[in-house]
């Protein structure tokens, strides 16, 4: 797996200088607690409501609020409800998001929910778009979205 060149100095810190990969990395760092809890964002649970594919547990007032400000715009409601800022998954006191790792993190988010649309809505076709910006010190501008092709 390619490694976000932000990331090799602390890999191959590890071991006396001999290098980690990421996997062993992650067997080493992590914790099964976020293991659980990164599935929320890696393989999340969409439901349908009303005519739009969703997150689950989405907010029923800024549903409507969007419809109300977009006109009914079904493409556009959807789109906004579905965006992710990649720098919210990790929003209170977590650094070390740097333009390579949110490049890599949102290739990989895109495929996933690509996947994870079609197999949970084989008839709903979706449109799943990664935006990066053009300055790739604007961290926060990194984010996924959807919508269905029939919006």
């Amino acid at each position: 797996m390619k490694v976000p060149s932000s990331m090799r100095e602390e890999l191959g810190a590890w071991n006396d200088g001999s290098g980690i990969d990421l996997e062993a990395w992650v067997g080493c760092e992590g914790s099964f607690s976020l293991a659980v809890g990164y599935t929320s964002v890696f393989w999340p649970t969409f439901v349908i409501f009303e005519d739009y594919i969703l997150r689950e547990g989405f907010d029923l007032e800024a549903l409507r609020g969007f419809e109300e400000s977009l006109s009914g715009n079904k493409r556009g409601v959807e789109t906004v409800m579905n965006h992710l800022h990649l720098l919210d998954i990790h929003h209170l006191g977590c650094e070390d998001l740097t333009a390579d790792k949110a490049e890599m993190l949102g290739e990989t988010l895109t495929s996933i929910y690509k996947a994870k649309l079609a197999y949970d809505f084989p008839d709903r076709p979706c449109r799943v778009d990664f935006h990066q910006p053009e300055e790739a010190e604007d961290l926060e501008e990194f984010e996924i979205s959807f919508f269905q092709l029939k919006h």
